[in-house]
């Protein structure tokens, strides 16, 4: 994050330049301590401590960050960021005082999020009705107005004023971040504590349409009780400046930087360490930028008892398998499903975890689980009957796989990935060619830049006898995806049935090139890429006991 002015003098070469290029490369913890091994010999350099402070704060170590804005702050410099982590240490502390003179003297952070901690600091000094001012002031700033509604709203019901609070949670005009999942729960629980909860379950039934996670689940069984739900999104004016910094960054989420955006959650769950949402989202961040140990590390946060945590698992599990620990986190989905066997999709992600390590009946029972918990399925879950269709090709179990696809497509009718997959799965298997052919024309139509579904619709052309059509097709396939085997290996393939001889071994040797020798279930055979380069097609055909280039057979339509 840049300052705020320029700074010239040059630091000292050797941890600098280790930290830097740690910084490129998202890793806080190794920018931290080289710029600060930099700093101890040159103490008074503002681009270091600033440097040092950003990658503390990324790494959630918000005390020593202040450290460092701190000294900025007596050098006399500004800087966004040291503002951040000062004002994070004032609210910590209930320094609401201090928040303001920063903000006064022009030492904020932004716009948007000096407004809404200027409503919370008044708050914190008790002054209600100052508050509400300062959060109408946001309001007024164009496009501030979703932000202001919901904080003003959280502020009116952290003291009580929960009929306040509802009149501003149902005006429509209010929308933006009371629709979001926070909003929808801290509505319900004003409701709830307005003895309407009734009026609170329809309102979770309408915005989740039945997908309940754990949390929502036992919000809406209390809500079926009398007794009215806790309000808990906001308990305090600290909490409601962690709930700024957490807003701020969802707003940011996929518009900014995600280094940017880590630094708003880090302080929010700084000042509200079970901020679980905050937690997740950081992890999530994490996992993006390619720091699976700190996603990790974050996700273990999150404890067992939390109704979460079986989102924090899988968020985990998702880490540890990008960062080649598989093995790892499938021990770890395997527990996770005897604690919470009864949630769907964690025999989902199981299901997807064997597949992906080739354990194809382990993956169809896990789907079988599945598909069991969901009961009548809906839309939503034609994957899962997609995945379980993949796991049984793969075990050579066709009928119960065609099933699957066809089931998949009855709840999902226009997914291309379902249409490719099984269109070309007959082709494969020279079954029913005229329909697959129409089932991947589908897929194009809707995917005309995927590489594989272009290959697809090539490739049942080919095998209609089309061959000057499949041309075409598969020229665009092998652009779209240049180094592919299987993509070179089918160009190749209807080069030779159009009689470009020398181009389809030219296109053969490529495909060769291309093959993975430690996949050794990639479906790109380089044996017989090798007899068709010594042979041809045409003698490997018959070898095969296949039929000759010039007859094609269809399947019973």
């Amino acid at each position: 994050m840049p300052l705020r002015r320029r700074f010239r003098r040059q630091p000292c070469r050797g941890p600098y330049l280790a930290a830097r290029q740690a910084g490129y490369q998202t890793d806080f913890r190794a920018a931290a301590d080289y710029y600060e091994k930099a700093l101890f010999l040159d103490r008074e350099n503002p681009s270091l401590i600033e440097a040092a402070g950003a990658a503390r704060l990324s790494l959630g170590e918000v005390d020593r960050a202040i450290d460092h804005a701190r000294k900025l702050e007596e050098m006399g410099i500004r800087s966004q960021l040291a503002q951040m982590a000062l004002t994070a240490g004032h609210a910590r502390d209930g320094r609401y005082g201090d928040i303001l003179g920063m903000i006064d003297d022009s030492r904020g952070i932004g716009p948007l999020v000096d407004g809404l901690l200027v409503a919370w600091a008044k708050l914190g000094q008790g002054d209600m009705s100052a508050a509400l001012v300062a959060f109408d002031e946001v309001a007024n700033e164009k496009g501030l107005g979703s932000f202001a509604a919901y904080h003003k709203a959280l502020a009116l019901a952290s003291v009580g004023d929960f009929e306040r609070a509802e009149e501003i949670m149902s005006d429509e005009t209010s929308g933006g971040a009371l629709l979001t999942r926070r909003g929808i729960v801290a509505r319900a629980q004003v409701l709830s504590q307005l003895g309407r909860n009734a009026e609170a379950a329809e309102l979770m039934d309408a915005s989740f349409n039945a997908r309940l996670d754990p949390g929502l689940s036992a919000l809406r069984e209390s809500l079926e009780g009398s007794a009215p739900v806790g309000f808990d999104i906001v308990s305090s004016p600290r909490e409601g400046m962690a709930e700024v910094f957490y807003t701020i960054a969802g707003a940011l989420e996929g518009e900014a930087g995600d280094d940017y955006t880590l630094l708003y959650t880090q302080i929010a769950e700084y000042l509200r360490p079970d901020h679980i949402d905050a937690i997740l989202l950081t992890a999530q961040l994490m996992e993006d930028l390619g720091r699976y140990e700190l996603a990790v590390a974050t996700y273990e946060r999150v404890p067992e008892d939390d109704p979460a945590y079986h989102a924090a698992v899988l968020g985990k599990c998702d880490a540890l398998r990008a960062s080649g620990k598989v093995k790892d986190a499938i021990t770890e989905l395997e527990a996770l499903a005897v604690t919470h066997g009864d949630l769907p999709v964690v025999h989902v992600s199981l299901g997807d975890l064997y597949r992906g390590e080739a354990d194809y009946e382990a993956a169809t029972s896990a789907y079988d689980k599945a598909v069991a918990l969901y009961g009548e399925p809906t839309k939503a879950q034609w994957f899962v009957f997609f995945a379980r269709g993949i796991a049984q090709e793969r075990r050579g179990e066709w009928a119960s796989a065609e099933a699957d696809f066809r089931r998949a497509l009855d709840l999902s009718p226009d997914q291309p990935q379902v249409l490719n997959y099984l269109g070309y799965s007959l082709v494969e298997k020279r079954q029913k060619l005229d329909e697959a052919l129409a089932m991947i024309e589908r897929a194009v139509d809707m995917r005309p830049n995927s590489g594989h579904i272009v290959d697809s619709l090539g490739w049942v052309l080919y095998r209609l006898g089309r061959y000057d059509e499949a041309v075409g097709h598969m020229e665009r396939a092998a652009e779209l995806m240049p180094v592919d085997p299987v993509v070179n290996d089918h160009l190749g393939d209807v080069y030779w049935a159009v009689d470009r001889k020398l181009e389809a071994r030219f296109q053969w040797h490529r495909a060769l090139s291309f093959v993975d020798p430690d996949d050794p279930d990639g479906e790109a055979d380089p044996e017989r890429i090798r007899r068709k380069l010594e042979l041809g097609l045409d003698a490997v055909l018959a070898e095969e006991g296949a039929p000759p280039l010039e007859v094609v057979e269809n399947g019973a339509n």
